[in-house]
């Protein structure tokens, strides 16, 4: 019988372990392709804790000070790795969002944001406050928006939270290949956030739909979009904030959040470019130094552009292959044509340039979620 107390005790132990090891980052964890086990372990926990539990109390000893002892420090196990070891209860969305326009803002105009333009409205959002929240609601027009950020992949997406025409609601639930993911409050689905896409549980294959955001400073956000609402601190958060201070520009140096200021490495920043099901990838200190990349994806040509800034880019479709941009200034110009930063022509009659999904990553997540991307 003693031997049911302890296989329960070390069961539950390892189990409640295991439960959080494969969702958050934990030394070897996420390398390992263990998504539909985290998935199990975790749709099955309360069986798991049903039969752990039994096995403790059919072979619980008359020895109660082993007993207690025992038993504390499992029930310490228990806590850590549901209280204090799990996403959301370490990031918690906002408590109020707080939005202001330009006259009243306070962000510094230096910093990143992750900006979208939706029906002639315009939003911002620090990544120094959104890479410590990973989601942040918002509505455009009475229309709600999902602002998502990882710090560790260093990736910004904006969905529309709707599965199926419905508005859903999602929470932080851990990560997998060090990407953020989401549970859906209906049907306990686990969502990827670099990709907006199910990969565990009943709507498995299933995208959120993307909306087209941006990233750039808050200066050029500003100047290219002067009626935009910024996002502004939750005081309810200044410390977790504060720890994000240098994050924006890669001076942070944690081990899940540093970055390699060499190309290409792991920790490396990249510009990855999308357009239908083929992307492009361009090393960051690349760009810097040609501040224009002109390139042909899924047949279409593209440019990619860095504003003078050295921080706010941009991708456009180019007009035809023959139309080769340089830059002059925040000007992009081929031959004849000439297009400002919204890519909208500076003279003439031609039609604007189109845009394409353009993202800011560390390399490691690129090119872990986009393995046959074109360099």
């Amino acid at each position: 019988m003693k031997k049911l107390f302890y296989l329960g005790i070390i069961g539950l132990a390892l189990f409640e372990i295991l439960k959080v090891y494969f969702i958050m980052p934990m030394p070897g964890s996420q390398e390992m392709n263990s998504i539909d086990l985290a998935y199990f372990l975790y749709s099955w926990r309360w069986l798991f804790r049903g039969v752990f539990i039994i096995a403790i109390l059919a072979g619980v000893s008359s020895r109660r000070w082993l007993v207690i002892i025992v038993t504390s420090l499992t029930l310490i196990i228990i806590w850590a790795f549901n209280f204090e070891m799990v996403a959301d209860h370490m990031f918690y969305q906002p408590d109020k969002l707080l939005m202001t326009d330009v006259e009243g803002n306070r962000i510094p105009d230096h910093k990143l944001v992750l900006g979208i333009t939706m029906d002639g409205a315009s939003r911002a959002y620090p990544l120094q406050l959104i890479a410590y929240h990973h989601q942040v609601l918002d509505t455009i027009n009475g229309k709600p928006i999902m602002v998502t950020y990882c710090s560790v992949c260093r990736t910004g997406r904006i969905y529309e939270p709707k599965v199926d025409g419905n508005e859903e609601s999602f929470r932080l639930v851990g990560m997998d290949h060090f990407n953020a993911m989401f549970e859906d409050q209906s049907t306990k689905s686990w969502w990827r956030q670099v990709s907006g896409e199910a990969i565990a549980g009943p709507l498995t294959g299933t995208v959120l739909p993307e909306l087209m955001s941006e990233q750039m400073t808050l200066k050029q956000w500003i100047t290219l979009h002067p009626e935009t609402l910024i996002m502004h601190p939750d005081s309810a958060y200044a410390v977790e904030y504060a720890s994000l201070e240098d994050y924006d520009f890669g001076v942070e140096r944690g081990a899940l959040t540093r970055t390699d200021t060499l190309s290409w490495k792991a920790k490396s920043w990249v510009v990855g470019v999308t357009l239908g099901d083929s992307s492009f990838v361009v090393d960051w200190n690349d760009l810097k130094d040609k501040r224009i990349i002109n390139f042909t994806l899924n047949n279409q040509p593209v440019v990619l552009a860095m504003a003078t800034d050295d921080q706010s880019f941009f991708a456009y479709e180019r007009p035809s292959s023959e139309a080769t941009f340089i830059m002059l200034n925040d000007t992009l110009i081929a031959d004849s044509l000439q297009y400002n930063l919204l890519g909208d022509p500076v003279a003439g009659n031609q039609p604007p340039l189109k845009q394409v999904k353009a993202y800011q990553e560390f390399w490691h997540s690129w090119n872990t979620f986009h393995p046959d991307s074109r360099k």
